[in-house]
């Protein structure tokens, strides 16, 4: 068993399933979607962006393609957060969440992709 592959698989179906907990919920509503969870989704997707540095192969390309995608999204998902939190007046509303969830979404589909592209990889692996 090789433990960089462990640590690399680990971080990439972390960064998934913390971004399907964050996405989780009424869209909408703000006690459903914590800012801490979504720190922790971004943490891990920069972590998981930074194993898939130093892959070399066409596979490692669209998985780093896949992972700065998630990255963005996720960025301009807590840049909204942070803006509305702290220099509007009106404080969270539905709309901002639900801006907030659907760029989540995005980043999830994404994190849905590589771990797609993961398994194919490991399956298509001979010994």
């Amino acid at each position: 068993m090789n433990p960089e592959k462990v640590v690399f698989g680990f971080f990439i179906v972390l960064a998934l399933t913390l971004n399907f907990g964050f996405f989780v919920g009424e869209i909408d509503n703000p006690d459903h979607h914590h800012v801490y969870e979504l720190f922790a989704v971004v943490v891990v997707n920069l972590i998981a962006t930074l194993l898939k540095f130093g892959d070399r192969t066409q596979m490692g390309a669209v998985l780093l393609a896949t992972s700065l995608v998630a990255v963005m999204q996720l960025l301009a998902a807590a840049l909204i957060w942070a803006v509305v939190e702290h220099t509007s007046g009106s404080g969270m509303t539905p709309a901002m969440m639900a801006s907030i969830v659907s760029l989540s979404g995005g980043a999830m589909l994404a994190n849905v992709i590589s771990v797609v592209l993961l398994v194919i990889e490991t399956v298509m692996l001979r010994r």
